[in-house]
Protein backbone atom coordinates (compact mmCIF):
# COMPACT_ATOMS: atom_id res chain seq x y z
CA UNK A 1 0.00 0.00 0.00
CA UNK A 2 2.72 2.05 1.39
CA UNK A 3 4.74 1.18 -2.37
CA UNK A 4 1.88 2.00 -4.61
CA UNK A 5 1.45 5.28 -2.83
CA UNK A 6 5.19 6.23 -3.23
CA UNK A 7 4.60 5.29 -7.21
CA UNK A 8 1.87 7.77 -7.20
CA UNK A 9 3.56 10.42 -5.74
CA UNK A 10 6.55 10.01 -8.34
CA UNK A 11 3.83 10.28 -10.83
CA UNK A 12 2.76 13.50 -10.17
CA UNK A 13 5.73 14.58 -9.75
CA UNK A 14 6.75 14.04 -12.90
CA UNK A 15 3.60 15.10 -14.23
CA UNK A 16 3.88 18.30 -12.26
CA UNK A 17 7.50 18.50 -13.53
CA UNK A 18 6.70 18.23 -16.92
CA UNK A 19 3.62 20.46 -16.88
CA UNK A 20 6.18 22.78 -15.60
CA UNK A 21 8.87 22.94 -18.23
CA UNK A 22 6.46 22.76 -20.74
CA UNK A 23 4.58 26.33 -19.29
CA UNK A 24 8.81 27.34 -18.96
CA UNK A 25 9.17 26.64 -22.35
CA UNK A 26 6.89 28.42 -24.04
CA UNK A 27 7.47 31.23 -21.71
CA UNK A 28 10.84 31.56 -22.90
CA UNK A 29 9.84 30.79 -26.84
CA UNK A 30 7.12 33.54 -26.76
CA UNK A 31 9.84 36.20 -25.09
CA UNK A 32 12.11 35.58 -27.78
CA UNK A 33 9.47 35.60 -30.73
CA UNK A 34 8.53 38.76 -29.42
CA UNK A 35 11.88 39.91 -28.66
CA UNK A 36 13.21 38.97 -32.35
CA UNK A 37 10.54 40.95 -33.27
CA UNK A 38 11.01 44.00 -31.84
CA UNK A 39 14.71 44.40 -30.61
CA UNK A 40 15.93 45.61 -33.08
CA UNK A 41 16.24 49.55 -35.00
CA UNK A 42 14.15 50.73 -38.04
CA UNK A 43 15.81 52.81 -41.02
CA UNK A 44 14.61 54.57 -43.58
CA UNK A 45 15.65 53.06 -47.13
CA UNK A 46 17.91 56.14 -48.06
CA UNK A 47 17.10 56.21 -51.85
CA UNK A 48 13.50 56.44 -51.20
CA UNK A 49 14.05 58.91 -47.95
CA UNK A 50 11.93 62.28 -48.53
CA UNK A 51 13.98 65.91 -47.83
CA UNK A 52 12.69 69.00 -47.10
CA UNK A 53 13.32 70.02 -50.40
CA UNK A 54 10.94 68.00 -52.06
CA UNK A 55 8.14 70.10 -50.65
CA UNK A 56 7.72 73.54 -51.92
CA UNK A 57 7.85 76.03 -48.62
CA UNK A 58 8.02 73.56 -45.85
CA UNK A 59 10.22 74.09 -42.97
CA UNK A 60 11.78 72.88 -40.09
CA UNK A 61 13.51 73.43 -37.17
CA UNK A 62 14.92 70.12 -35.09
CA UNK A 63 14.83 69.15 -31.52
CA UNK A 64 15.93 66.65 -28.97
CA UNK A 65 14.43 65.41 -25.92
CA UNK A 66 14.25 62.48 -23.58
CA UNK A 67 11.86 59.58 -23.29
CA UNK A 68 11.49 57.19 -20.43
CA UNK A 69 14.82 55.73 -19.90
CA UNK A 70 16.49 59.00 -21.66
CA UNK A 71 17.24 57.61 -25.18
CA UNK A 72 17.23 60.61 -27.03
CA UNK A 73 14.82 61.27 -29.43
CA UNK A 74 15.14 63.29 -32.90
CA UNK A 75 11.91 65.47 -33.65
CA UNK A 76 11.00 68.45 -35.75
CA UNK A 77 8.57 71.36 -35.99
CA UNK A 78 7.52 71.58 -39.31
CA UNK A 79 5.37 74.55 -41.02
CA UNK A 80 4.40 76.42 -43.62
CA UNK A 81 4.01 80.21 -43.09
CA UNK A 82 3.52 81.67 -39.90
CA UNK A 83 -0.43 81.20 -39.39
CA UNK A 84 -0.74 78.42 -37.26
CA UNK A 85 -4.15 77.22 -35.41
CA UNK A 86 -2.91 74.07 -33.65
CA UNK A 87 -0.03 71.64 -33.41
CA UNK A 88 -0.46 67.93 -34.63
CA UNK A 89 1.87 65.67 -33.17
CA UNK A 90 2.39 62.40 -35.64
CA UNK A 91 3.07 59.15 -34.44
CA UNK A 92 4.82 56.80 -37.15
CA UNK A 93 4.43 53.58 -37.69
CA UNK A 94 6.74 50.37 -36.99
CA UNK A 95 9.17 48.83 -39.67
CA UNK A 96 9.92 51.44 -42.39
CA UNK A 97 11.88 53.28 -40.06
CA UNK A 98 10.69 57.23 -38.29
CA UNK A 99 8.82 59.88 -39.52
CA UNK A 100 10.47 59.98 -42.85
CA UNK A 101 7.86 58.11 -45.11
CA UNK A 102 5.13 60.43 -43.68
CA UNK A 103 6.61 63.71 -44.73
CA UNK A 104 3.45 64.09 -47.67
CA UNK A 105 1.20 63.89 -44.63
CA UNK A 106 3.04 66.15 -43.01
CA UNK A 107 3.54 68.58 -45.52
CA UNK A 108 -0.39 68.43 -46.54
CA UNK A 109 -1.48 69.91 -43.05
CA UNK A 110 1.96 72.29 -42.63
CA UNK A 111 0.42 73.75 -46.31
CA UNK A 112 -2.98 73.93 -44.90
CA UNK A 113 -2.50 75.77 -41.80
CA UNK A 114 -0.93 73.40 -39.07
CA UNK A 115 2.53 73.02 -36.78
CA UNK A 116 3.25 69.58 -37.49
CA UNK A 117 5.61 68.11 -34.63
CA UNK A 118 7.38 64.58 -35.90
CA UNK A 119 9.76 62.80 -34.22
CA UNK A 120 12.02 59.15 -34.58
CA UNK A 121 10.28 56.73 -31.88
CA UNK A 122 12.75 54.76 -29.80
CA UNK A 123 14.51 52.32 -32.22
CA UNK A 124 14.27 54.34 -35.41
CA UNK A 125 16.39 56.41 -37.75
CA UNK A 126 17.54 59.40 -36.17
CA UNK A 127 16.51 58.73 -32.08
CA UNK A 128 18.61 56.62 -30.00
CA UNK A 129 17.35 52.90 -28.89
CA UNK A 130 18.99 49.32 -29.87
CA UNK A 131 15.50 48.29 -31.10
CA UNK A 132 11.73 49.31 -30.57
CA UNK A 133 11.50 47.12 -27.63
CA UNK A 134 7.67 46.50 -28.03
CA UNK A 135 4.43 48.04 -28.96
CA UNK A 136 4.20 49.97 -26.24
CA UNK A 137 7.42 52.36 -26.62
CA UNK A 138 4.92 53.77 -29.00
CA UNK A 139 2.82 55.32 -26.55
CA UNK A 140 5.64 56.05 -24.01
CA UNK A 141 7.36 58.08 -26.69
CA UNK A 142 4.03 60.01 -27.80
CA UNK A 143 3.53 60.84 -24.62
CA UNK A 144 6.74 62.14 -23.84
CA UNK A 145 6.56 63.67 -27.44
CA UNK A 146 3.46 66.00 -26.43
CA UNK A 147 4.84 66.37 -22.67
CA UNK A 148 7.88 68.32 -24.89
CA UNK A 149 5.71 70.55 -26.81
CA UNK A 150 3.43 71.73 -24.06
CA UNK A 151 6.28 71.67 -21.67
CA UNK A 152 9.53 72.90 -23.25
CA UNK A 153 8.73 76.59 -24.05
CA UNK A 154 9.66 76.07 -27.56
CA UNK A 155 6.56 76.13 -28.54
CA UNK A 156 3.57 78.72 -29.11
CA UNK A 157 0.68 77.98 -26.70
CA UNK A 158 -2.01 76.26 -29.21
CA UNK A 159 -4.52 73.37 -29.14
CA UNK A 160 -3.12 69.68 -29.71
CA UNK A 161 -4.12 67.05 -32.29
CA UNK A 162 -2.84 63.86 -33.25
CA UNK A 163 -2.48 62.12 -35.85
CA UNK A 164 -1.10 58.29 -36.31
CA UNK A 165 -0.69 55.01 -38.63
CA UNK A 166 -0.33 51.34 -37.95
CA UNK A 167 1.57 51.39 -34.60
CA UNK A 168 1.01 55.26 -34.24
CA UNK A 169 -2.88 54.85 -34.81
CA UNK A 170 -2.53 52.72 -31.51
CA UNK A 171 -0.55 55.01 -29.79
CA UNK A 172 -2.69 57.91 -30.27
CA UNK A 173 -5.55 56.47 -28.94
CA UNK A 174 -3.79 55.14 -26.05
CA UNK A 175 -2.22 58.09 -25.29
CA UNK A 176 -5.29 59.55 -24.49
CA UNK A 177 -5.45 58.19 -21.15
CA UNK A 178 -2.48 60.69 -20.25
CA UNK A 179 -3.07 63.41 -22.53
CA UNK A 180 -7.16 64.49 -22.48
CA UNK A 181 -6.44 67.86 -23.12
CA UNK A 182 -5.97 66.99 -26.29
CA UNK A 183 -8.65 68.27 -28.74
CA UNK A 184 -8.81 65.84 -31.98
CA UNK A 185 -7.46 62.48 -33.45
CA UNK A 186 -6.84 61.18 -36.33
CA UNK A 187 -6.12 57.07 -36.13
CA UNK A 188 -6.13 54.87 -39.32
CA UNK A 189 -5.32 51.30 -39.55
CA UNK A 190 -4.50 51.11 -35.49
CA UNK A 191 -5.50 48.14 -33.11
CA UNK A 192 -6.79 48.87 -29.57
CA UNK A 193 -4.46 46.77 -27.43
CA UNK A 194 -0.25 46.20 -27.76
CA UNK A 195 -0.62 42.29 -27.92
CA UNK A 196 -3.01 42.33 -31.17
CA UNK A 197 -0.48 42.92 -33.78
CA UNK A 198 1.61 39.50 -32.31
CA UNK A 199 -1.65 37.76 -32.56
CA UNK A 200 -2.80 39.08 -35.57
CA UNK A 201 0.45 38.22 -37.53
CA UNK A 202 0.92 34.67 -35.28
CA UNK A 203 -2.18 33.86 -36.69
CA UNK A 204 -1.01 33.64 -40.30
CA UNK A 205 2.18 31.97 -39.47
CA UNK A 206 1.29 29.79 -36.45
CA UNK A 207 -2.30 29.13 -36.29
CA UNK A 208 -4.23 28.59 -33.40
CA UNK A 209 -0.79 27.77 -31.73
CA UNK A 210 -0.61 31.52 -31.22
CA UNK A 211 -3.19 31.35 -28.77
CA UNK A 212 -0.84 29.37 -26.48
CA UNK A 213 1.68 32.50 -26.93
CA UNK A 214 -0.53 35.19 -25.69
CA UNK A 215 -0.57 34.83 -22.10
CA UNK A 216 3.22 34.68 -22.42
CA UNK A 217 3.43 38.30 -24.48
CA UNK A 218 1.30 40.00 -22.44
CA UNK A 219 3.35 38.89 -19.35
CA UNK A 220 6.19 40.09 -20.67
CA UNK A 221 5.06 43.43 -21.82
CA UNK A 222 3.30 43.80 -18.47
CA UNK A 223 6.26 43.05 -16.83
CA UNK A 224 8.43 45.35 -18.98
CA UNK A 225 6.21 48.92 -19.76
CA UNK A 226 4.06 48.66 -16.81
CA UNK A 227 0.44 50.59 -16.96
CA UNK A 228 1.66 51.18 -20.87
CA UNK A 229 1.01 47.70 -21.77
CA UNK A 230 -2.35 47.39 -19.37
CA UNK A 231 -3.64 50.39 -21.34
CA UNK A 232 -6.35 50.05 -24.52
CA UNK A 233 -6.98 52.51 -26.94
CA UNK A 234 -10.84 51.96 -25.65
CA UNK A 235 -9.37 53.10 -21.80
CA UNK A 236 -7.93 56.12 -23.84
CA UNK A 237 -11.40 56.88 -25.28
CA UNK A 238 -13.03 56.74 -22.35
CA UNK A 239 -10.86 58.83 -20.45
CA UNK A 240 -10.85 61.71 -23.27
CA UNK A 241 -13.32 63.82 -24.13
CA UNK A 242 -11.28 64.72 -27.88
CA UNK A 243 -13.02 64.00 -31.28
CA UNK A 244 -11.59 60.84 -32.36
CA UNK A 245 -11.74 59.98 -36.39
CA UNK A 246 -11.18 56.39 -37.13
CA UNK A 247 -10.02 55.16 -40.51
CA UNK A 248 -9.41 51.48 -41.63
CA UNK A 249 -9.41 49.98 -44.79
CA UNK A 250 -11.74 46.61 -44.89
CA UNK A 251 -9.04 44.05 -46.51
CA UNK A 252 -5.94 45.72 -44.22
CA UNK A 253 -4.05 42.09 -43.76
CA UNK A 254 -1.76 44.15 -41.23
CA UNK A 255 -3.85 45.45 -38.95
CA UNK A 256 -6.92 43.53 -39.45
CA UNK A 257 -10.03 45.89 -38.94
CA UNK A 258 -10.94 43.33 -36.24
CA UNK A 259 -8.57 44.53 -34.15
CA UNK A 260 -9.06 48.25 -34.14
CA UNK A 261 -12.01 49.42 -36.05
CA UNK A 262 -15.19 46.77 -35.43
CA UNK A 263 -14.43 46.88 -32.04
CA UNK A 264 -14.33 51.11 -31.66
CA UNK A 265 -17.18 51.16 -34.34
CA UNK A 266 -19.39 48.51 -32.36
CA UNK A 267 -19.21 50.81 -29.26
CA UNK A 268 -18.98 54.61 -30.50
CA UNK A 269 -20.83 54.41 -33.80
CA UNK A 270 -23.64 56.41 -32.42
CA UNK A 271 -21.59 58.74 -30.85
CA UNK A 272 -21.23 62.37 -31.95
CA UNK A 273 -17.22 62.84 -31.40
CA UNK A 274 -16.61 60.00 -33.65
CA UNK A 275 -16.42 59.73 -37.15
CA UNK A 276 -15.57 56.73 -39.03
CA UNK A 277 -14.27 55.93 -42.33
CA UNK A 278 -14.00 52.40 -43.64
CA UNK A 279 -12.33 52.12 -47.03
CA UNK A 280 -12.79 49.24 -49.73
CA UNK A 281 -9.60 47.79 -51.38
CA UNK A 282 -6.88 50.44 -49.82
CA UNK A 283 -4.52 47.63 -47.50
CA UNK A 284 -2.73 48.81 -44.81
CA UNK A 285 -0.91 52.17 -46.31
CA UNK A 286 -3.89 53.92 -47.95
CA UNK A 287 -2.71 57.37 -48.73
CA UNK A 288 -1.66 57.71 -51.45
CA UNK A 289 -3.46 57.34 -55.04
CA UNK A 290 -1.44 57.47 -57.65
CA UNK A 291 -0.55 54.02 -58.14
CA UNK A 292 0.01 54.30 -61.48
CA UNK A 293 3.84 55.78 -61.48
CA UNK A 294 4.50 53.32 -58.48
CA UNK A 295 3.67 50.73 -60.52
CA UNK A 296 5.28 52.43 -64.01
CA UNK A 297 8.39 52.95 -61.82
CA UNK A 298 8.51 49.13 -61.03
CA UNK A 299 7.78 47.59 -63.93
CA UNK A 300 10.97 49.43 -65.36
CA UNK A 301 12.98 48.48 -62.41
CA UNK A 302 12.04 45.19 -62.86
CA UNK A 303 13.36 45.24 -66.85
CA UNK A 304 16.34 46.84 -65.71
CA UNK A 305 16.75 44.17 -63.27
CA UNK A 306 16.86 41.37 -65.79
CA UNK A 307 19.41 43.00 -67.93
CA UNK A 308 21.95 42.67 -65.14
CA UNK A 309 25.28 40.82 -66.08
CA UNK A 310 24.97 38.76 -63.25
CA UNK A 311 22.80 36.87 -60.58
CA UNK A 312 21.17 39.41 -58.21
CA UNK A 313 19.49 36.48 -56.41
CA UNK A 314 22.79 34.94 -55.38
CA UNK A 315 24.34 35.55 -51.68
CA UNK A 316 27.94 36.25 -53.00
CA UNK A 317 26.08 39.18 -55.00
CA UNK A 318 23.77 40.40 -52.44
CA UNK A 319 26.14 43.65 -51.57
CA UNK A 320 26.43 44.27 -55.41
CA UNK A 321 23.04 44.54 -55.94
CA UNK A 322 22.04 46.30 -53.04
CA UNK A 323 24.50 49.31 -54.42
CA UNK A 324 23.59 48.67 -57.75
CA UNK A 325 19.67 49.28 -56.79
CA UNK A 326 20.36 51.95 -54.79
CA UNK A 327 22.23 53.75 -58.10
CA UNK A 328 19.08 53.01 -59.97
CA UNK A 329 16.80 54.51 -57.73
CA UNK A 330 18.34 58.16 -57.43
CA UNK A 331 19.13 58.28 -60.66
CA UNK A 332 15.70 57.00 -62.17
CA UNK A 333 12.85 58.33 -59.56
CA UNK A 334 10.87 61.38 -60.74
CA UNK A 335 11.28 62.62 -56.98
CA UNK A 336 8.37 65.25 -58.05
CA UNK A 337 6.02 62.63 -58.39
CA UNK A 338 7.18 60.89 -55.81
CA UNK A 339 6.31 63.98 -53.14
CA UNK A 340 2.99 63.83 -55.27
CA UNK A 341 1.34 60.76 -54.34
CA UNK A 342 -0.71 62.00 -51.76
CA UNK A 343 -4.78 61.53 -51.73
CA UNK A 344 -5.86 64.64 -51.43
CA UNK A 345 -9.35 63.94 -51.46
CA UNK A 346 -8.98 61.97 -48.27
CA UNK A 347 -6.74 64.13 -46.53
CA UNK A 348 -9.18 66.62 -47.38
CA UNK A 349 -11.51 65.06 -45.00
CA UNK A 350 -8.78 64.73 -42.34
CA UNK A 351 -8.46 68.51 -42.51
CA UNK A 352 -12.21 69.38 -42.27
CA UNK A 353 -11.92 67.03 -39.65
CA UNK A 354 -9.58 69.06 -37.44
CA UNK A 355 -11.03 72.46 -39.01
CA UNK A 356 -13.95 71.34 -37.30
CA UNK A 357 -13.18 70.32 -33.83
CA UNK A 358 -10.25 72.94 -32.98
Amino acid sequence: MKRSKSKKKIVLIIILCFIILLIAGLWIFSVSIYKENFDRRFETYEPLMFYIDDFDGLERVGYDFDSNNGQKLKGYMYSVGEDQRAIIVLAHGLGGGGHNSYMDCINYFAQNGYFVFAYDATGNDESEGEGVGGFPQGVIDLDYAIDFVEESGNFPDLPIALFGHSWGGYSVCNVLTYHPEVKAVVECAGCDRSADIIEAQGKTQAGNFIYAMMPFVKLHEQIKFGKYAANTAMDGFASSDAAVMVVHSSDDEVVPAEYGYDIFYEKYQNDPRFSFIRLENRGHNFFNDQAAYINEFNDTFDKWRETLDYDYKAEENKERFAADKADYINQNLDREKYADMLDTDLFDRFLKFYDDNI
